[in-house]
C-alpha cells in the first residue's frame, strides 16, 4: 500500500455515521510500520481489494473497516507469543479501535464472527498477535435481534423467587447414572430447597441415559417436588446435540416436563442458539464449553466478554460462566466483566441471569454475593450439594441456610449452630485444613 491507500483505512468518528458501524476494540502486536500493518488489518477484514482493475471506483467509503483510535502502548523486545510470520521490523503493542460497517454482513452472527475474528483478522501480514477485546453495537443493529425471551424477570416469575439468588445444582455423579437414579438425586435436592436441578453440560442423549427417558423421569420428579414443597422448581435438561436435532430435542424434553433447557452455545454455534431461542417455550440457559480455548491467553484470541455479549444477543436467558477462585483460572475482573455484560443496558435486549460457577458451596455463597454486588445471579454448586455428607437434600438445605445467614447479617459459623446441614459443610472444610 502507498500513503494514500493507507489513509483510506483511517477516520475519525465525526467523519462516519456511527449507526452504520460496529465498534471493535483490539489488542494487537504490529511488526514493522504500524499504520501500514493496521491498514492491512482493516482491509483484510473488510474490502480487501477495494477496486476492480481498469475501473475508477473505490469501495472503501461504504465498506471499509477503519481505525478510529490508536494507542501505541510501547515497543516490545519480541512478540508475546511465538507466532511464525514473515514481516520484519520493530514490534509494537497497540490498542486499536476499529469501526466496521455492519452492512458488510448484516444481522447474522456467523458472518459477523467471520469478519471480526476470522481469516482477515488473524492472518493479516504485520499483525501476528491479535485479541478481540470487545464489540459495541449501535441500536440500529441490535433492533434486528430478539435476545432472551424470558431473561432474569421471566426466570424469577417461573420460580416466584424475587429477593434472592437463583439456586442451581449440577446433579452428581454427572456421567454414569441411570435416569431413575439421576431423578431421585435431583428430587432430594429440590426437597432441600434447590430451585434448578440441571444436567451436566457433558451429559448427552446417550444409550444409557436417553433424553427421552431422563426428561420423563426428571419431569415427574420435579412435579412431585413441587407438590411436596409448595414451591415451583425447574429441571434444566441438556439438549446440546447436532444442530439438525435441536428442535426435536427441545420438543421431547419440554413435552416430558423439562421447563428449561441447557445448551452449550459455542459447540453448537450461536446461530443454532438463535434458532432455538425463536422456537423455545421455556428458558434457554447457556454453558461455556470451548470458550476458554480461545479466551484464556491474555493477549491472543477473543475476550470471553465478547462471547457473553453474543450469547445474550443470540437469546440465552441465563449464561453460566467461569466463576471466582483459582479453580476456574479466570481473573476476577474478567468474571466481573462477564457478569456486567449480562446485566448492563443493551438496548431493548433483556438481561440474562449471570451464573458464575466453579467449586461452589454454602461456604462460598457470601463471597460470590459480595463480589457480584446484588442478588441478580445464579449460584451453581455441584459437589457442594450432591457431595454433601448428609445427602443432596441436606446439601441444598445448606445453601438456603447460608443465604438466610447472609440476609440476616449473621456470621455463617453462628447461624450454623443447631443447623446440622450447614454445620457439616463448615466441619468438612475445617477437617481439610
Amino acid at each position: 500500500m502507498n500513503t494514500e491507500d493507507i489513509k483510506g483505512f483511517f477516520a475519525s468518528p465525526e467523519q462516519l455515521d456511527m449507526a452504520d458501524y460496529l465498534i471493535l476494540d483490539y489488542y494487537l502486536e504490529c511488526v514493522g510500520d504500524i499504520e501500514t500493518a493496521l491498514a492491512h488489518f482493516c482491509s483484510e477484514q473488510s474490502t480487501a481489494q477495494w477496486r476492480r482493475v481498469g475501473f475508477d471506483e473505490d469501495f472503501r467509503p461504504l465498506y471499509a473497516a477503519r481505525v478510529i483510535h490508536l494507542t501505541v502502548e510501547g515497543e516490545l523486545p519480541e512478540l508475546s507469543y511465538p507466532v511464525k510470520h514473515s514481516e520484519t521490523g520493530p514490534v509494537h503493542a497497540c490498542r486499536v479501535t476499529i469501526a466496521h460497517p455492519h452492512r458488510n454482513f448484516g444481522p447474522k452472527l456467523p458472518n459477523l464472527l467471520s469478519a471480526v475474528c476470522g481469516e482477515g483478522a488473524f492472518f493479516t501480514p504485520g499483525v501476528p498477535v491479535v485479541k478481540l477485546l470487545d464489540i459495541t453495537f449501535p441500536e440500529s443493529y441490535l433492533n434486528a435481534f430478539d435476545g432472551p425471551k424470558f431473561g432474569i424477570e421471566g426466570i424469577r416469575d417461573i420460580l416466584q423467587a424475587y429477593d434472592r439468588p437463583i439456586f442451581f445444582g449440577v446433579v452428581k455423579p454427572n456421567i454414569g447414572l441411570k435416569p431413575s437414579c439421576f431423578a431421585e438425586i435431583a428430587y432430594q435436592s429440590w426437597l432441600g430447597g434447590l430451585d434448578i436441578a440441571k444436567d451436566d453440560e457433558m451429559l448427552a442423549d446417550v444409550d444409557w441415559s436417553t433424553l427421552e427417558e431422563r426428561s420423563r423421569e426428571l419431569g415427574a420428579a420435579r412435579m412431585r417436588a413441587e407438590k411436596e414443597t409448595g414451591e415451583p422448581k425447574i429441571y434444566l435438561a441438556n439438549v446440546t446435540d447436532e444442530v439438525d436435532r435441536l428442535i426435536e430435542q427441545h420438543d421431547i424434553a419440554v413435552s416430558n416436563g423439562a421447563n428449561a433447557l441447557l445448551i452449550n452455545a459455542l459447540p453448537v454455534g450461536l446461530s443454532a442458539v438463535r434458532m432455538l431461542a425463536k422456537h423455545t417455550k421455556v428458558p434457554l440457559i447457556g454453558h461455556f464449553p470451548f470458550i476458554a480455548a480461545f479466551s484464556r491467553l491474555e493477549k491472543y484470541g477473543v475476550h470471553s466478554r465478547v462471547m457473553t455479549k453474543l450469547q445474550r444477543l443470540a437469546g440465552l436467558d441465563s449464561i453460566i460462566m467461569p466463576g471466582f477462585g483459582s479453580r476456574m483460572m479466570t481473573p476476577e475482573e474478567e468474571v466481573m466483566d462477564n457478569i456486567r455484560e449480562c446485566l448492563q443496558d443493551f438496548g431493548h435486549i433483556r438481561t440474562s441471569l449471570p451464573v458464575p460457577g466453579g467449586s461452589d458451596s454454602a461456604l462460598t455463597l457470601e463471597t460470590v454475593y459480595r463480589k457480584v454486588g446484588s442478588f441478580d445471579f445464579g449460584f451453581v454448586p455441584g459437589r457442594g450439594i450432591f457431595g454433601h455428607p448428609m445427602g443432596p437434600k441436606a446439601g441444598a438445605a445448606s445453601i438456603r441456610q447460608a443465604w438466610e445467614a447472609i440476609r440476616q447479617g449473621v456470621p455463617i459459623e453462628i447461624y450454623a449452630q443447631g443447623r446440622p446441614e450447614l454445620q457439616a459443610m463448615i466441619d468438612g472444610a475445617a477437617a481439610k485444613q
